[in-house]
């Protein structure tokens, strides 16, 4: 049986590009056939040489509901994804009050997202100090792994974890056989920093630059290293700007360590050497570094050391970029790019060399295994969810805020051309995007950690 068969020159399968057909029934994908076999009984969608590509699993992206709704929504954020081909996304336990640290908050998430989201939704929890009770019930509730800050997280209802807290928590998070994202930077490191540089002008983005050194990436991440050793624990980097880092990660991993690692798109497209006085849009933590640095994430990337790309998206309302003083020291750090983190990839990894395969596996296949959706999300294969984008590489399109369904248009991309634009998407078998017009209604679903996977 056979509900939808899409057709195309160019479709990406674990095991490279190729002319194939697509036959989905009942929202699952249930054979892969030959471009020009019998396309017998279903809607046929022919899209020529498009290319259909499984759709992105974004495993790091701040929704902010309940509690800052302002900044960005479950309505609002699962849209922009839609438009940028993404289908599944993890939603990060802050900036949302409460944060999601215990069942209740986790309980209130869960009612505020039902009904309102574009493309399917699961969860991470929080680690934060003297919450260690709460993990177990978070984790039988169905969140899919924990999210701490080594340093400030931004907000206070979301406090960062010391080296002593991480020591009570990892037994129980070793014991639910979950995962731990760590935001890593050593908050000493940064306090240096500060009280050594007391008089940089904070409208340059090399004052900013100087506040948080490579040292507290590199420094941090050792000591998460160790205690990975010391204790089994899976752990995953999250936004690696620092390449200095890069060396003890890959002897990490050459040992065996259960160690992944994530990048974010604007730390491979832009370099500090390019943002002007007063950008703030640019402003983000950790920052942006040098272009050298740049090129280095990249061979990671190539080479395995980094395991992924996730876009971060951390919008806020436009005031608090203070774009009118320019205050890289005062304004908000994120960056909103949940939309456009598929051109502005294959725009620059074109240029380097790497093929649709090698956007796959970052933005799908590895983000979904991360996560533990990996049985059913990240790749064309018979009896996956049937999540695909559809999309031309050889376009291009400008970045301006009309083409943008994020709450808020501030982005370090506007007025960029990118290559890629994104044609339909299709959720579990459902066209719910396509040509800038969304379908009829709401159809993303909560994807809860099942309980035999617990």
């Amino acid at each position: 049986m056979t509900d939808l068969i899409i057709t195309s020159n160019r479709v990406v399968t674990p095991a490279g590009v190729r002319p194939a057909s697509i036959h989905i029934h009942n929202g699952r994908i249930a054979a892969i056939a030959e471009r020009n076999g019998s396309l017998a009984n279903g809607e046929i969608m022919n899209v020529g040489n498009s290319v259909v590509m499984p759709s992105l699993v974004d495993t790091h992206v701040h929704v902010n509901e309940p509690g800052r709704t302002e900044w960005e929504g479950f309505a609002t954020a699962t849209r922009a994804a839609a438009a940028g081909g993404v289908t599944t996304l993890v939603d990060m336990p802050l900036n949302s009050i409460p944060a999601t640290t215990t069942l209740l908050a986790f309980q209130e998430k869960l009612a505020v997202a039902r009904g309102q989201c574009w493309v399917d939704v699961a969860f991470w929890g929080g680690v934060v100090p003297g919450n260690t009770s709460e993990l177990a019930p978070l984790i039988k509730a169905g969140v899919r792994g924990f999210k701490c800050f080594l340093v400030h997280s931004g907000v206070d209802e979301f406090p960062n974890v010391t080296e002593k807290d991480f020591r009570k928590a990892l037994p129980e998070l070793k014991k639910l056989d979950t995962v731990l994202l760590a935001h890593a930077e050593a908050p000493d490191v940064i306090e240096r920093a500060g009280i050594e540089d007391t008089t940089g002008d904070p409208r340059r983005y090399q004052t900013f630059l100087r506040s948080r050194p490579r040292a507290a990436e590199n420094e941090s991440i050792q000591m998460l290293i160790q205690l990975c050793r010391e204790t089994g624990v899976r752990l995953h980097i999250v936004h690696l700007s620092s390449s200095e880092a890069l060396p003890s990660l890959r002897r990490a991993k050459r040992e065996g360590l259960p160690i992944t690692v994530e990048t974010c798109p604007h730390y491979l497209a832009f370099s500090s050497e390019e943002i002007y006085d007063g950008a703030t849009e640019f402003k983000c933590c950790p920052p942006i570094r040098e272009r050298a640095n740049c090129e280095k994430l990249w061979e990671a990337l190539g080479e395995g050391v980094i395991d992924m790309v996730a876009s971060d998206h951390s919008p806020c309302p436009l005031q608090m970029k203070l774009q009118e003083s320019g205050d890289f020291m005062k304004a908000w750090g994120g960056i909103a790019s949940l939309q456009l983190g598929l051109p502005v990839m294959w725009t620059h990894a074109k240029e380097r060399g790497f093929d649709l395969t090698d956007l796959a596996k970052w933005m799908s296949q590895s983000p979904a295994k991360l996560a533990g959706l990996d049985p059913r999300k990240g790749a064309i294969k018979v009896g996956h969810d049937a999540d695909l984008v559809i999309w031309n590489p050889e376009q291009t399109f400008l970045v301006e805020p009309s083409v943008l369904f994020h709450k808020h248009k501030l982005t370090p991309y506007n007025g960029q051309r990118l290559n890629g634009v994104v044609e339909a998407v299709f959720v579990r078998g459902q066209r719910v995007y396509e040509r800038g017009e969304f379908f009829e209604k709401p159809v993303g679903q909560i994807q809860l950690l099942e309980p035999n996977n617990i």
